[in-house]
């Protein structure tokens, strides 16, 4: 197992401990939202609803911001202030009791997390040579996914449903591990510590990011991919699931394990098969993929319930884990080599924008498609989105130079 472990630099696994033990934190409390502002703060849930898009709509300001911050003061200084916004966001939650606070708090932990998400972006780029990068964001996908899993399975320790002071200690942790991440990044030295030199700093600004066409490609083969994606993994397969496929809850929770620890499983391997090729190969794969484990799903909800539904619907979760660990060292490394060094900051700030964004589009599309006839026409439809996917990918290989288009890999000892 050691020769599947990328090559990186010390500081690179100290930006990937901090990650993983903030996304610990994330895991704890990012199924809770909406029961604890329901069941243990006796908010209505339409509201409570709208609070969630509160946290969303922040999102969107955050990603501008992170991206700029990275470049104005440098990514380590940007992520710092995302984590301290993330944490005073999540103690401030632990503890609403009001409309009006549960919309501001939900909104911090929003501002604070998308300010921080392209800044560590950013930062882990900077951090590893070029020819690392995707192992290193590869890495990342799997480290991130380890630590959201170890946080459901401590939340389940915590939480009990009509306990608050279990909701406020869950909220308290997740706040914890967000400023746990700040002092590993004090100690880093020689990486995202300095802004880049004045006169290229405001050179050209988000107008540069979006003028650049190929990143623009690459922009909405992303956002597609979110839509159709990673979105209907939480908006659309659970309520399939649990309805037209006649699931219980508590099989539900198996079929998302089965998509965590895949993802954990697949993840290096998929690193090794991909290392030499282009990425794109990787994109049109991934997005085959997707399509074919939506294809799985509308057949897991024809079999009429039981066990056999409970393993198809794994089987697909499964599938859709191979689809994310094939793009996790394809778009953030390409987004990092076509940014000059100026703009890096914007340029993953500009990239996860395409996130929220498909994250805010999926949704609604859920909601409007499943309830045509028993919800499968909406699956078919994105198994159609997957195929567009694949003609995007097929037209972005056209842009790119063969260089950038290419899965570096090095592997052995840090």
């Amino acid at each position: 197992m050691r020769s599947l472990v990328p090559r990186l630099p010390r500081r690179a696994w100290l930006i990937l401990g901090g990650d993983m033990l903030s996304a610990v934190g994330s895991g704890l409390t990012m199924p809770f939202f909406i029961v604890y502002l329901t069941r243990i703060r006796g908010i209505d849930l339409f509201v409570a609803g709208l609070a969630l898009s509160a946290l969303a709509v922040a999102s969107f300001a955050g990603n501008v911001i992170g991206g700029s911050l990275a470049d104005r003061i440098g990514p380590r200084r940007a992520l710092m202030a995302g984590l301290v916004a993330g944490a005073g966001g999540a103690t401030w939650f632990a503890y609403v009791h009001s409309v009006p606070a549960a919309f501001g708090a939900a909104a911090l932990i929003g501002l604070g997390a998308s300010i921080a998400w392209p800044a560590a972006d950013a930062l882990l780029a900077t951090a590893v040579e070029e020819s690392q990068r995707s192992g290193a964001f590869a890495l990342r996908h799997a480290t991130m996914n380890a630590g959201f899993g170890l946080g459901a399975v401590a939340a389940a320790g915590i939480v009990e449903l009509e306990s608050a002071r279990s909701f406020e200690v869950l909220y308290l942790v997740d706040a914890a591990t967000f400023l746990a991440f700040l002092p590993l990044l004090a100690a880093l030295r020689g990486v995202g510590n300095r802004p880049p030199p004045a006169e290229d700093a405001g050179a050209g600004g988000y107008l540069a990011v979006f003028a650049d066409r190929t990143f623009l490609a690459v922009w909405l083969v992303t956002a597609l991919l979110v839509v159709v994606g990673y979105a209907q993994y939480e908006a659309a397969v659970p309520p399939y699931a649990t309805g037209t496929g006649g699931i219980s809850a508590d099989a539900l929770a198996l079929v998302f394990a089965a998509n965590t620890f895949s993802v954990a499983l697949f993840q290096l391997f998929a690193l090794r098969l991909l290392g030499g090729r282009r990425r794109t190969t990787a994109l049109i794969l991934a997005a085959a993929i997707l399509g074919l484990a939506w294809c799985l799903v509308i057949l897991a909800a024809r079999v009429g319930g039981g066990t056999a539904a409970v393993a198809g619907f794994a089987a697909a979760m499964a599938v859709i884990a191979l689809f994310e660990t094939l793009l996790s060292p394809v778009l953030a490394p390409l987004v990092n080599d076509l940014a000059p060094d100026h703009l890096r900051g914007r340029y993953n700030g500009a990239f996860v924008l395409a996130y929220t964004t498909g994250f805010a589009v999926g949704p609604a599309l859920a909601g409007v498609g499943l309830g045509i006839g028993d919800g499968t026409p909406f699956f078919a439809l994105l198994v159609a989105g997957s195929a567009v996917a694949v003609l995007g990918g097929v037209l972005l290989r056209r842009r790119l130079p063969v260089a950038v288009d290419r899965v570096d890999l090095q592997l052995g000892a840090a």
